[in-house]
């Protein structure tokens, strides 16, 4: 079976980052939404990323940031890859990836009402409007930015996109091994599914977060189980 890509979310401290690191995180993201908990300034994130090993992806997460906000960020914290959180439209993430040359993913909210071919349709517009789109990441709508904390119904997202989909959005240990069994997403995003308080990760969840999609990546679910709602 293909390996599914971890990614830590909202890390904050040195001792976050080098759990993540041991625990074989594909990616590590940072967040500069000043009214997240889990903001760190581009100065503390620069020092977290300079610890970061080869192969390991650092990730910022804007929320509704100006190019300039971005570019100042990009030369304090030399991330990797950019994922927007906020009401950008695909021509203004398009635009700030291209000032700073770095690919980006896209946070799409899933609302109750959202249909497999409004993720079809979304993604479709991102990709035509820059080479540098990676693709989608879906976590649950609330009336805030950032990530929800809450579970969507993963049977929407259509057969064709879940393996190039980052899923997000209430993800615990205990409900990794299913996310990756009825979704088989590209990537699992977790933030406060380990963490022991907000902006302050758990080593021993990142540990058993990992180890539970790895289980997962060696498990075939059975086909009638398929595609069903969490």
């Amino acid at each position: 079976m293909p390996r599914t890509r971890i990614k830590i979310c909202g890390l904050t401290r040195p001792e976050d980052v080098r759990a993540a690191v041991a625990a074989g995180a594909d990616a590590l993201g940072f967040v500069f939404y000043p009214n997240s908990p889990r903001y760190v300034t581009p100065e503390q994130a620069g020092a977290l990323m300079a610890a970061v090993p080869p192969f390991i992806t650092t990730v910022a997460l804007f929320v509704n940031a100006s190019v300039e906000q971005v570019a100042a960020v990009a030369r304090a914290a030399p991330f990797m890859q950019l994922q927007f959180h906020g009401d950008e439209t695909a021509a203004q993430c398009a635009a700030i990836a291209a000032a700073v040359q770095r690919p980006f993913l896209r946070a799409f909210r899933v609302r109750p009402d959202t249909s497999g071919a409004d993720l079809l349709e979304y993604e479709h517009q991102y990709r035509a409007a820059s080479a540098l789109f990676s693709g989608l990441l879906l976590d649950t709508f609330v009336d805030a930015y950032g990530g929800a904390g809450k579970v969507f119904d993963w049977s929407i997202i259509p057969k064709e996109l879940a393996p190039r989909v980052v899923l997000s959005g209430g993800l615990s240990v205990a409900s990794a091994t299913e996310a990756v069994l009825r979704v088989r997403p590209y990537a699992l995003d977790i933030s406060s599914g380990v963490e022991q308080a907000k902006g302050i990760k758990d080593a021993a969840l990142i540990h058993a977060f990992a180890g539970a999609v790895r289980a997962a990546d060696n498990t075939e679910l059975p086909q009638h189980a398929k595609r069903d709602t969490p």
